[in-house]
């Protein structure tokens, strides 16, 4: 059995979950916790440690996309919209119509926004992009004010990346 590891991230919107194995990132997402539980040690895998530094690299504004190794699980038609959502630049935004239309799938909406709240890698995969086809914000696992707290942060270093 693959044993699993964890390590949490103190980014400016609340504690973030990393988990892994000594090969890939599982998942990334916000905890509930007040405090760091997950801790750097001896035996925390490599890919855990460099996972770590690129958030903390995105969070000052150093990082617009992520290399290291992860694990992508769900559904065909999941995995189909989580690759979609990558494709979302840095700093900008789509919708779940976006996306249904970009896969082959315009009248899929609903299901598309169905994978989006499954998404468990928090800002590597951008679902923090997805808007309402009106301009407003929707939904988002992590809580609204953290969405629009991450679309501010990219807009903001985006002009300093340009």
């Amino acid at each position: 059995m693959t044993k699993i590891y964890k390590l949490d991230y103190e980014s400016p919107i609340g504690i973030m979950e990393i988990i892994g194995t000594h090969e890939t990132i599982n998942s990334i997402l916000f905890s509930e916790e007040s405090q760091k539980v997950n801790f750097l040690h001896a035996e925390t895998p490599q890919v855990l440690i460099e996972c770590y530094n690129q958030l903390d690299e995105y969070f000052k504004g150093d990082r617009y996309d992520f290399t290291f190794p992860y694990r992508i699980e769900g559904t065909d038609f999941q995995k189909i919209v989580w690759e979609a959502l990558k494709e979302i630049p840095y700093a900008e935004t789509g919708s779940y119509k976006d996306i249904a239309v970009s896969i082959g799938n315009e009248k899929a909406i609903r299901a598309v926004g169905s994978a989006n709240g499954k998404n468990k890698l928090s800002i590597v995969i951008p679902c923090h992009r997805i808007i309402g086809s009106n301009g407003k914000l929707t939904g988002y696992a992590g809580g609204l004010w953290r969405k629009e707290w991450l679309l501010q942060h990219e807009k903001t270093f985006n002009k300093q990346h340009r």
